[in-house]
């Protein structure tokens, strides 16, 4: 039996085991993430803002840390910069002298002529760096999900079942399970069938609207993961992908096992997010601004590090009528001024500027942007560095919207400064 995970300090919240101290962690983070449309123009998926004061890839990375993975690989690949930036910012607290290290690996063509082809083969490119540190297990982490997990149960599972692979796995609605890899499983999680973005999803047995999703998290055995690649890399029709060849080609002749996201007293579905579309990304959040939010970042026990910039607190200013700056069922982050504006059930960022008269309504809006005097906002995304000119409308009228942003199927509209910018040399 394994030792399991043991709490080490109860002030801390931090679990660390002698499977997660012996662990790497490769993180794929090199996604362009282009059912987000705009707002991974300039950006990829993970270095996204998210949460008022985070980035996408801080709660993979927080996860690592709080479990007691202290050797992570984070691979980049398309627009890292602003990604390697926060990185190096927010994240060189770990100390070398100790094993402990955070490595940007960019793609960097270590085999062939060719850039990564996939995520086996981002894997595969990099196999002398995990060789050099020779760990006993690998987790392979997807870098563009929102959740809050502590690997360690996860590692432990793995080395009970004896399994070769783990794929950690979430129940989703079977209508959107076309957007992941699906999993069949037996009785005791043993993986008999995994299908990456079917077109026709299986259903959990007995319960026909649900299916078994991967969320992109993967334990292997060192050594075996080694041979999967090098296997792959050698297949001309392969793919070189985790979910579409790796998982699905081993499933035959190794012990492939899903190990299920839920909470260990109730058996519940925890909190996991893909923000892949604008929707998603839209919905997740402003779930936050809720009197008590699925997702709890105000978690001690397990806190969301990242970088933030040395800010003053928000303030409100102006107290008259039509003009008195105030916020109400919003999250309102530092830096940020409300001047004789009324914000409602929103989302602000670092250095938000809001001017008087204006209006915002289940807004998410992201670091440095600015809102001009007598401006209407419902139900949009407004992006890093905007400047929103005095009185603009939006949301208040689609038709017009489409016109000038983009504007998802459920209705949010999504304004980014080239959008702006576009606008502006137009008139």
């Amino acid at each position: 039996m394994p030792k399991q995970a043991t709490r080490v300090s109860a002030s801390s919240g931090r679990y660390v085991s002698r499977l997660t101290s012996g662990a790497l962690a490769v993180v794929m983070a090199g996604g362009r993430g282009e059912r987000l449309r705009d707002l991974t123009l300039h950006r990829c998926k993970p270095a996204t803002p998210f949460g008022g004061k985070f980035r996408i890839i801080d709660f993979v990375l927080s996860n690592c840390v709080n479990s007691g993975i202290r050797q992570i690989f984070l691979m980049t690949q398309y627009k890292g910069q602003s990604l390697i930036q926060h990185v190096q910012r927010g994240w060189s607290y770990l100390r070398g002298e100790f094993g402990e290290f955070i490595d940007v690996v960019p793609a960097q063509q270590q085999v062939g002529q060719h850039w990564y082809r996939g995520t086996a083969d981002c894997v595969y490119q990099n196999l002398d760096l995990i060789r050099n540190l020779r760990p006993k297990h690998v987790l392979v982490l997807a870098g563009d999900h929102i959740y809050k997990m502590d690997y360690g149960p996860m590692i432990a599972y793995h080395v009970e079942k004896g399994a070769d692979i783990t794929v950690g796995v979430v129940e989703v609605p079977r209508e959107h399970a076309t957007e992941f890899g699906v999993l069949s499983v037996t009785d005791w999680n043993r993986v008999t069938k995994f299908s990456e973005k079917p077109k026709n999803p299986d259903s959990i047995p007995s319960r026909p609207d649900t299916a078994l999703a991967s969320m992109g998290i993967y334990v292997f055995n060192a050594r075996l993961l080694e041979k999967l690649l090098i296997a792959d890399a050698a297949d001309d029709k392969s793919q070189h992908d985790f979910g579409k060849n790796v998982i699905p080609a081993a499933i035959d002749t190794l012990q492939v096992v899903a190990y299920p996201f839920t909470d260990v007293k109730t058996r519940a579905q925890n909190y996991w997010r893909d923000v892949g579309t604008v929707d998603a990304f839209y919905d997740a959040n402003i779930e936050l601004v809720h009197v008590a939010p699925e997702l709890n970042i105000y978690d001690e026990e397990w806190p969301i590090w990242t970088y933030q910039a040395h800010q003053p607190p928000a303030k409100f200013v102006l107290d008259e009528v039509g003009r008195r700056g105030s916020a109400v069922n919003s999250m309102i982050s530092g830096g940020c001024i409300v001047s004789g504006a009324f914000v409602n059930q929103s989302l602000l960022f670092s250095n938000v500027r809001v001017e008087e008269r204006s209006e915002l309504m289940r807004a998410v809006v992201m670091p440095n942007a600015k809102i001009g005097a007598g401006c209407s906002i419902t139900r949009a995304i407004i992006d890093e560095n905007c400047e929103i000119p005095d009185g603009m409308q939006i949301g208040a009228n689609l038709v017009e919207d489409r016109k000038r942003f983009y504007v998802t199927d459920n209705g949010v509209v999504l304004v980014t400064p080239d959008m702006l910018a576009k606008l502006s040399s137009s008139v």
